[in-house]
């Protein structure tokens, strides 16, 4: 038995199996003796249960509702800290590139060119079909923007097929929006088991990374230019951004989670939570891998079931029903709600 105020080495995601069974018979029965949570003090150290204000010698459970929407919110923000880490890595990439072009580029352990500026996208696509005849384990890819064009997927099939071939493990990670491609999921059945895929509201901008050893990631906006990373430190950072995206994300096979607000949907959230933060229509419709117009139409549906007549007051429901992010989301009827393609490896 645990000592009283021990502390668990878990979250509300992985709850220990002691902690487990008293919660899910709080739960069940509304309420639990106090003694009850003392051998699981991680039950109260992370508000899963707390005391009745009409009986101090009992606990009461937060609801199953409120704790997965505390989850998700958690998983919301790790993903936009990873996002912003990535996205001022890749800056300095650029300006240390740039920097360097007129001098002979860092070695590579093993010989090559630690950062190497890949202009054109010929150059991109020799690059990649070489690390690809090289791959022999395992080939991880970041897929940003939303459902994948079919002259895409076709042109790095080949890569994808010569990979599977050989045994290789594949992990991709795409927007949610992918989910709704038949291209994409005619490429994974294809692919049998060899690719495992999965999704985030958004993702960083496209990465690639070979068994570990080398990465490739634009070097400009228009895709144009990749940079070819192999200096171990930058490409295991990569790795770990990666790692950790991939444990928030969702399996394609999965179900998306539900709202908790009647008549929102998952991707309504995630720009009600974008436009919550000052962003425009169209950094929040390419950050979700949609058209502007798909997201505008969004936004006006959010709008009605939100009871909004303009984007200032659409504001102000979006923080009173909790869908910034700010807290937890209110009762649903609280304002009487109605009953440059680059080369990729697929």
């Amino acid at each position: 038995m645990a000592e009283r105020g021990a502390k668990h080495p878990h979250g509300v995601d992985r709850l220990c199996e002691a902690g487990d069974r008293v919660y899910s018979r709080a739960v069940r029965r509304g309420r639990v003796p106090r003694t009850d949570a003392d051998p699981v003090p991680c039950l109260l150290e992370l508000a899963l249960l707390h005391p009745d204000p009409d009986d101090m010698d009992w606990l009461v459970p937060t609801s199953p509702q409120e704790v997965m929407t505390r989850l998700l919110r958690g998983v919301y923000d790790e993903v936009r800290e990873s996002q912003r880490r990535v996205g001022s890595a890749v800056a300095a990439f650029e300006w240390y590139a740039a920097l360097g072009q007129d001098r002979q580029m860092p070695a590579a352990p093993g010989g090559g060119a630690a950062i190497r500026v890949l202009d054109g996208l010929s150059r991109i696509q020799a690059a990649m079909d070489e690390a690809t005849q090289a791959c022999t384990t395992e080939v991880l890819s970041v897929q940003p923007g939303g459902i994948r064009r079919e002259a895409e997927l076709t042109e790095g099939l080949h890569r994808a097929l010569a990979l599977r071939g050989r045994g290789v493990r594949m992990r991709d990670l795409y927007t949610h929006v992918a989910r709704h491609g038949q291209g994409l999921l005619n490429y994974l059945d294809l692919m049998g088991g060899a690719v495992e895929a999965r999704t985030l509201d958004e993702v960083i901008d496209r990465l690639i990374l070979f068994d570990r050893t080398v990465a490739f990631i634009p070097a400009n906006t228009e895709r144009t230019m990749a940079l070819e990373l192999r200096h171990p430190a930058l490409v295991e950072y990569l790795v770990t951004v990666f790692e950790r995206l991939w444990r928030l994300a969702i399996p394609l096979t999965a179900a998306l989670p539900d709202t908790g607000i009647e008549g929102i949907s998952h991707r309504e959230q995630s720009i009600a939570a974008l436009l919550a933060e000052g962003h425009q229509d169209a950094v929040i419709a390419e950050r979700l891998g949609i058209s502007v117009r798909t997201c505008r139409a969004h936004i006006a549906r959010l709008s009605e079931t939100l009871g909004a007549a303009s984007r200032t007051q659409l504001g102000v429901r979006i923080a009173q029903v909790g869908l910034d992010g700010s807290r937890r989301p209110s009762a649903p009827n609280m304002f009487g709600l109605p009953g440059q393609e680059s080369p990729s490896i697929h």
